[in-house]
């Protein structure tokens, strides 16, 4: 079965979004951990985990995505930024320790004109530190559409951290289709090369999650602008393909689309019947 959410207000705790997720279709859900843009997260409340696990269970929801804030930079040029970088990761993820099979999302960041290489150095030292402390989830970087200087603009970026983080054992990589297909992979006319290239460059086993956007500007655009499902660049077709495409159909697909929860729905229902009758 296809494994296929969306992105959840967390506002309301753990058991409002596994009963979201369950009245529009999705298995799976994505969250942020705080505000997006920064902030507190939300106290523990143990009862609304313990409840949430219980009815994931019952309703076969796996595999969660939690979204680290898009305010981290883990390869800023100031020693501030990158320490609090560090310490809302590991906040984030001791709180993810409750969670089996939990995955932790993050933006690389901008290496703010100090040059890739260093942005590789700065991202790798961090992810070596949060290593230390032996938390479970799996860590996914996140494939960018390459804004300004934005890391993670294609697979040698990232591959260049991997192999500069000491433990890469639960080090993976979230593939957005809007970025990418912005970033310049072409997947519309060329998605059987741009799974070739993956797996040569960084190794399908490292592939952990998607993230299913269409594309407002397009190829190359460099714009991060998403579009929902079939009314962008990226077009139906291309998404009919990747969640029925061998490689991919397995992995859970979280829908960051321009939407509230009842288009969600909508796109759920969509992308469940292509897959189908595939």
């Amino acid at each position: 079965m296809l494994r296929i959410g969306c992105h959840l207000s967390s506002s309301r705790g753990f058991l409002a979004m596994g009963k979201e997720a369950v009245k529009i279709g999705a298995n799976t859900f994505q969250f942020f951990t705080r505000n997006p843009r920064g902030g507190k997260a939300r106290e523990r409340n143990p009862e609304d985990i313990a409840a949430y696990l219980e009815f994931a269970k019952e309703h076969g929801i796996a595999q969660i995505l939690a979204h680290a804030p898009y305010t981290l930079n883990a390869c800023a040029k100031d020693e501030g930024l990158r320490q609090f970088a560090y310490d809302i990761m590991c906040d984030d993820l001791s709180r993810l320790e409750y969670f089996p099979e939990a995955m932790y999302n993050f933006h690389p960041g901008s290496h703010v004109k100090q040059g890739a290489e260093r942005g590789v150095e700065l991202i790798a030292d961090m992810l070596n530190r949060i290593n230390e402390k032996e938390y479970h989830a799996w860590i996914l970087l996140e494939t960018m559409a390459g804004k300004g200087t934005e890391m993670g603009r294609n697979f040698e970026e990232l591959r260049a951290v991997i192999d500069r983080v000491e433990d890469s054992s639960r080090l993976g990589v979230c593939l957005d289709t809007c970025h990418v297909f912005d970033s310049g992979y072409d997947i519309v006319n060329h998605l059987e090369e741009v799974i070739k290239e993956f797996q040569r460059v960084i190794g399908l086993e490292r592939l952990k999650a998607m993230h299913l956007n269409d594309s407002m500007y397009g190829l190359e655009s460099h714009k991060d602008r998403h579009a929902k499902i079939g009314e962008g660049k990226i077009g139906l077709e291309t998404f009919r393909a990747i969640v029925t495409h061998p490689a991919l159909c397995s992995l859970p697909f979280f829908l960051e689309t321009p939407n509230d929860l009842e288009g969600y729905g909508r796109e759920i229902a969509l992308l469940r019947k292509i897959s189908d009758n595939s």
